[in-house]
């Protein structure tokens, strides 16, 4: 199967065969006929599937075959989604798949500046890419219209209405016409994704090419137990021992994102951040340097490095675990993607038992405890069963009380045949990043040295 059997026109191939694509993905055989031929769609797909061009190359291609030109304040197309981040992306990848088609693309969103993204607007714009807050404060201020628009594309939808965007995209859906041609991609098929679909799409093919707990297999997905106060000392360790070279990191919130990038550059590492509190352009900037190898430590929270398009990841490290279990998966498929092989390194302490339950349950496997020598954690991570329930070390029974002044026995025999229920950890067998096996060397447990000294990453 080739991009050609797909009916794709000449310009777009010349676009795709300039960025090395040859042959399609599974949401992209599926997606591409179907919305040339006008079909409504509900897909489920996640980062790392090709959903992006499975929309944009025949929204491209039927821009330029059908419809009048683009009037003032008017778009024919409109592609929303859940964060800016993610509408830079998308807006970057139509601008790629149509170099040699003329149509103009803008994007809108918040952070920024309102003024340019209005005068971008005034000629009128083929697509245009926004985040559901900014387009309405676009179209209250008259700067946007509706009347021409053939197609709306709901990218990451799940997202969208995890992140509270549920009442701006009922007042978005009753300014569009109603006839028009409806592209719904979501992770997850949820009942409020369900729902939402059958009140927007009519009669629309349904592709399920990423099931929400599905785990790349590609990916080796690695598990440390360590106490929590130790988390950043062994983050450094492991950096050290095992040679880590770049990685995407994620923490739970955005002051433990500051605080271990932080840490990473008290030590000389280079490291930068990206999270809510972050201007869009600081944002932007960090990614930037990060792909560009200036940066080799990026520490992201979930919402805000959800649609980054960062390729040929080979390591992603869960300094904490999500609260949500589906980031879990999101997190991981940004190592291992296309054949590749991955690494997924989890720090995981006593308290996120609970979450890592909930993530065995949705993946379907029990992930095996590791620990790094030396840093052995006093508060162990209880053992969990299928189904996500936590197995809990049995408490031991108390001694039976002996009268005063009374010679009696202790049976012991409850207390000999009563073992815990958990199972012992297994140490760490090294995870393969370029560096030394992890256990070759015992660690001292003692925190890094200062900036500079031996087996600091200088920047």
């Amino acid at each position: 199967m080739t991009f050609a059997n797909l009916g794709l026109i000449d310009p777009l191939l010349r676009a795709l065969d300039g960025l090395g694509y040859q042959n399609p993905t599974a949401v992209q055989a599926q997606a591409i006929p179907a919305v040339l031929k006008g079909r409504d769609l509900l897909a489920a797909a996640q980062t790392g599937t090709g959903k992006t061009a499975g929309f944009a190359l025949p929204l491209l291609q039927k821009l330029l075959q059908e419809g009048p030109q683009v009037a003032a304040n008017s778009i024919r197309a409109l592609v929303l989604v859940p964060t800016r981040e993610l509408a830079e992306q998308v807006h970057e990848s139509f601008r790629a798949y149509g170099q040699h088609v003329p149509l103009r693309t803008a994007v809108a969103y918040g952070g920024v500046s309102i003024n340019p993204q209005m005068m971008k607007l005034r000629k009128g714009v083929d697509v245009l890419v926004a985040t559901p807050g900014r387009l309405l404060d676009l179209y209250r201020q008259n700067a946007l219209k509706f009347t021409q628009l053939q197609v709306l594309v709901l990218d990451e939808a799940d997202r969208m209405l995890d992140l509270g965007f549920a009442r701006e995209l009922d007042e978005v859906f009753a300014a569009l016409p109603r006839r028009r041609q409806t592209l719904l991609f979501s992770a997850t098929f949820s009942d409020a994704i369900r729902q939402m679909a059958r009140t927007l799409l009519r009669d629309p093919l349904t592709i399920d090419v990423a099931p929400r707990n599905t785990a790349a297999k590609t990916v080796k997905q690695h598990l440390v137990t360590v106490d929590k106060k130790r988390k950043a000392e062994l983050f450094l360790h492991l950096l050290r021992e095992q040679g880590w070279r770049q990685a995407l990191v994620f923490a739970k919130t955005r002051k433990g994102v500051d605080e271990l990038v932080g840490v990473l550059q008290e030590q000389g590492i280079r490291a930068d951040s990206i999270h809510g509190d972050k201007p869009q352009p600081a944002r932007l900037r960090a990614l930037a340097r990060f792909k560009a190898g200036e940066v080799d430590f990026l520490i992201a929270t979930d919402v805000a490095a959800r649609g980054l398009d960062i390729e040929e990841m080979p390591l992603v490290v869960n300094f904490d675990l999500p609260i949500v279990p589906e980031d879990y998966v999101h997190r991981i498929g940004r190592t291992g993607r296309a054949g590749a092989s991955g690494q997924a390194i989890s720090l995981v302490c006593a308290d996120e038992v609970q979450q890592l339950a909930a993530i065995e349950t949705l993946i379907g496997q029990t992930l095996q405890r590791q620990e790094e020598d030396g840093f052995e954690a006093e508060h162990r991570v209880p053992v969990t069963a299928p189904g996500g329930q936590v197995m809990k070390k049995p408490k031991k029974p108390k001694q039976p009380k002996v009268p005063e002044g009374k010679p009696g026995k202790v049976h012991l025999g409850s207390l000999l045949d009563d073992k815990p229920q958990v199972k012992a950890v297994r140490k760490a067998p090294g995870f393969g990043l370029g560096g030394k096996p992890a256990g070759g060397k015992p660690s001292s447990g003692k925190p890094a040295g200062k900036p500079g000294g031996k087996g600091a990453r200088r920047p």
